[in-house]
This record gives C-alpha cells, sequence and structure tokens, in this order.
C-alpha cells in the first residue's frame, strides 16, 4: 500500500505541472536507490518512458541507462536528480546539471530534484534559479496529497 501512495503521488503532481505527463520523456540523474526505484515502480505502473545517467556501480537494474550526461538528456522532458552521499560525489563529479544541458533536453523541459539538493553538487547554482526548476511546484502539489493521507487516516480511527 506504501508503493502505491508513493507513485500516485509522484504521479499526481506532475499531473498538476503538465498536461501530457506519462507521454513524457523520464530522465533520473542519480544513484540506484529509494528514489530511483521509486521512478522505476512508478514508470512501471503507469507505462511513461524512464532511463538513467550515472556510473555503471550506481544504475538501476532493468532501467535504460547512459553514462554520457550530455548525450543522455537529449529528448527528455522531466529531469529528476536524487542528492549524492559524500561517499559518491567523486563519482559522480560528472553529473552535476547545469542550465547548459538543460538546453540539451526538449525545449519545455523541466528539473524536479529530490531534496535536500545541493547547489553545486548535482545542480549548479544557476539551474536552480531557471525557467527549469520546478521543486516547489512539485512539493506544493505533493502537500496536498500528504494531507489528504493523513486526513484519511485520521478518519479510519
Amino acid at each position: 500500500m506504501k508503493i502505491i501512495r508513493v507513485k500516485c503521488c509522484l504521479i499526481y503532481t506532475f499531473s498538476k505541472i503538465r498536461s501530457n505527463f506519462l507521454e513524457d520523456e523520464y530522465f533520473f540523474v542519480g544513484a540506484d536507490g529509494n528514489i530511483g526505484r521509486a521512478w522505476k515502480e512508478a514508470s512501471e505502473a503507469f507505462g511513461f518512458s524512464l532511463s538513467q545517467c550515472a556510473p555503471p556501480a550506481y544504475q538501476i537494474p532493468g532501467v535504460n541507462c547512459n553514462e554520457d550526461l550530455k548525450e543522455a538528456i537529449v529528448g527528455k522532458d522531466i529531469i529528476c536528480t536524487d542528492s549524492i552521499p559524500s561517499n559518491m560525489t567523486e563519482n559522480f563529479k560528472n553529473y552535476q546539471i547545469d542550465e547548459d544541458l538543460m538546453k540539451q533536453a526538449n525545449s519545455n523541459a523541466i528539473l524536479n530534484p529530490c531534496p535536500p539538493f545541493y547547489r553545486g553538487e548535482e545542480l549548479s547554482n544557476g539551474v536552480l534559479d531557471s525557467k527549469y526548476f520546478v521543486g516547489y511546484e512539485f512539493k506544493k502539489n505533493l502537500l496536498k496529497v500528504q494531507q489528504a493521507i493523513i486526513i484519511y487516516c485520521l478518519a479510519a480511527n
């Protein structure tokens, strides 16, 4: 049940930002872990396309992965990231999203990093202040879903 809620929360928030959210090309930059796996499970449940960019040791099994960030971002609509743990920063030094990379994605592409995100690590300073960044809008819509779940749980008792 928890996984279904997570998937629905992700999709609901994008449905409020983009009208064609299930037809978009989703792109995850980050290591195999709970965030990447949630995107994989959501793509399987809802049928949207997901690809990843990461060094070989951090690739999500069953997800198409390209190690070349400049090549992999071309044609993508929704770019998602995860924070990089301190023990992985050296391995991910060539995987930072910046405005120049975002310009290589589709013209209406958006950037949704998973908090906590860090300026100068997985994201450049400028891209967080750019038109591409939708993190706050995403979280605003996610809050609505989380409130509904809390109300549901309280009403069930």
